[in-house]
């Protein structure tokens, strides 16, 4: 599962401004950018090297403030924040995205869009949209645009490493009003007022960050600005962070204890502030959260309402509170800022409680081995790990929180998020599939596959070719290609996801402080391994049993008469709540083709026996 949380960082200095419309046509796209400079200062900005801008924020139910430092001559850039309960900071080296969250670490953030989007945020900073050669943009006019009575001159840009985003330009003021971005699947636009001078030069005072629903929007306003000289390009590099809020018990290195194994899920006891234990899922595709019943039942107040998208084409919402201490097995971390997340919505879909997870923010402090074969996690101290006998190593970068791999799959190399939040083997993202028609044999079935935080997912399931993570491939196993049209497999940033039922394989150890996850088959055999269901439903818990939520068509359940929404309140005689919903599913996945699996079904005042025979369906 993975999750996004809304960028609580958002753009300080957007410069670049509109010319005044003609009678009968657009501006050209150099005499726009020219009216923009002269209307925010034109000769006026010689000289000028940095500036620094410190904002008040307001929004996603937080106040806060925000500074930035901008490097006009190389579009580097640095932003710092403390909004609610969580402080951090963004910053782009010429080179390099880089970010400290709220947990404290601080991580290169190459992968996914992170990279593009800081090279488009240090191009509009540096304004380097003034400059004669534009500094090696593509720029086309989409001509005169008019909106709220107000006609703009609209440009798009698109930076040399970036990615295009779209300015809007008064036509009478040529100031720059808006900018239009997509940042995965979600359209970014940015409105800009209240310009004001500064030291001769005009800059916006107040800027309305909107994904579409106004119920996220953040607004920044200006609460001093100032030219600085130039600064050295270190001031702009990722910082050197030395953690000591977390530790090992009894000055140990190292730590084990055991998880369990469900829906190809992790689950593993913890204790929060210490209380519990509870039995957490832990995902390397996820965040440290509570759900918003036990962060009641800790007395934690939960601050903010951010927008958390994942699989499925919904989402949540998402507040932030403070925790004290997080213990897993004998290691302990304090004083950290965990996500707020109603999850405790997906224990119907999962058939096991969900008070809590344990994410990246964890696993970024330790060298993290999960054992699938023994069942065990093993949390070590970054310092005393010796990867000889780890296996393969494999090089990651960041998207986020998220991990990403380059993988081959059918001859076709894309960057992979590792994910053992994720039930599935391998899903293949739509986009990336539609690009190299990865899905063309037709052999595959549509269905229900998944369920995130943003509800069902659904995918062309097909056994698959060949799947390469550097030295190590993997032949046969259940591949998704991905069907949703929102949230996560939508994304066109990445070619897909390996899930838990590849890394399930493997002892899978991961380094995040030197950017490494290591491969080594466990050495006992791996049960429920490459198996889809036989029965073509998809059911989550109910009041009387299992509620069917999909049915594939043409698969035995809709040959037997089952229908979308009956209750399944017995199966072969027993009643279905003494049946765990992840022990039916393995059940249907794993019992022999010609299996007959009878229903009991509760429609109106009765009930009906329904034989389901099963089948393999890929």
């Amino acid at each position: 599962m993975r999750l996004s949380l809304t960028a609580l960082g958002v753009c300080a200095l957007a410069a670049g401004v509109s010319y005044t419309t003609l009678a009968f046509a657009a501006p050209s796209v150099g005499e726009v950018l020219d009216a923009n400079r002269i209307a925010t200062g034109g000769s006026a900005w010689d000289g000028k090297a940095t500036i620094k801008i410190e904002y008040a924020y307001a929004g996603q139910g937080m106040t806060g403030s925000l500074t930035s430092l901008d490097d006009l001559a190389d579009g580097f850039w640095v932003d710092s924040f403390a909004i609610g309960p969580a402080t951090g900071a963004n910053g782009y080296d010429g080179a390099h995205s880089w970010a400290k969250d709220p947990s404290g670490t601080v991580t290169l953030q190459d992968g996914g869009e992170q990279l593009p989007l800081a090279i488009n945020e240090g191009y509009r900073r540096a304004n380097f949209l003034w400059r004669a050669d534009r500094d090696g943009a593509a720029i086309v006019s989409d001509g005169e645009k008019t909106d709220g009575g107000i006609t703009y001159d609209v440009l798009t840009v698109t930076p040399k490493g970036g990615k295009n985003f779209d300015v809007w330009f008064d036509a009478k003021t040529h100031l720059l009003s808006r900018i239009v971005e997509m940042q995965g699947l979600q359209t970014i636009t940015s409105t800009l007022s209240d310009y004001s001078p500064v030291d001769g030069v005009e800059i916006p005072y107040k800027e309305v960050v909107n994904n579409g629903d106004a119920k996220y929007d953040q607004t920044t306003t200006v609460t001093s600005a100032v030219f600085l000289p130039a600064q050295s390009q270190t001031t702009f590099s990722m910082p050197k962070v030395t953690l000591t809020d977390f530790s090992i018990a009894g000055g140990v290195t190292e730590t084990t204890f055991p998880f369990k194994l469900i829906n190809n899920h992790i689950y593993a006891d913890v204790s929060i502030d210490g209380k519990g234990p509870y039995q957490f899922i832990f995902d390397t595709g996820g965040v440290n959260l509570l759900t918003p019943p036990l962060a009641k039942a800790l007395n934690l107040k939960s601050e903010g309402q951010m927008q958390g998208n994942g699989a499925g084409a919904g989402h949540m919402d998402v507040g932030m509170t403070k925790v004290e201490s997080l213990q897993l097995g004998g290691a302990i971390v304090k004083d950290q800022v965990f996500a707020v997340i109603p999850l405790n919505e997906m224990s119907v879909t999962e058939g096991v409680p969900m008070p809590g997870m344990v994410g990246y923010e964890t696993f970024r402090r330790f060298v993290t081995r999960v054992d699938y074969g023994a069942g065990t996690i093993t949390l070590i101290k970054p310092d005393a790990f010796d990867p000889r006998d780890a296996g393969a190593a494999i090089p990651v970068v960041f998207d986020g929180n998220g991990i990403e791999v380059q993988a081959t799959y059918k001859g076709v190399s894309g960057k992979f998020q590792i994910d053992t939040g994720s039930r599935a083997s391998l899903t293949i993202n739509g986009p990336f599939a539609a690009k190299y028609n990865l899905a063309r044999d037709g052999k595959g079935i549509d269905a229900v596959t998944g369920w995130g935080i943003g509800g069902p997912s659904r995918a062309i399931a097909m056994r698959g070719d060949a799947l390469s993570i550097g030295p190590v491939t993997v032949n046969g196993a259940v591949v998704e290609v991905s069907t949703d049209k929102g949230g996560d497999f939508a994304a066109g940033s990445i070619a897909g996801n390996i899930g838990a039922g590849i890394l399930k394989r493997y002892i899978v150890t991961l380094d995040y402080e030197h950017s490494r996850i290591y491969l080594k088959p466990v050495t006992i055999p791996v049960g429920d391994l490459d198996t889809f269901d036989r029965a073509g439903l998809w059911i989550n818990e109910s009041d009387d049993g299992y509620k069917v939520v999909d049915i594939t068509k043409g698969a035995p359940a809709e040959a037997a008469g089952l229908k979308v929404d009956d209750d399944i309140v017995a199966v072969d005689g027993k009643p279905a709540k003494s049946i765990p919903l992840y022990e039916m599913r393995r059940q249907l996945r794993d019992q022999a083709p010609g299996t007959v699996v009878t229903f009991t079904v509760k429609r109106g005042n009765g009930t009906a026996n329904v034989p389901v025979t099963l089948r393999n369906l890929i």
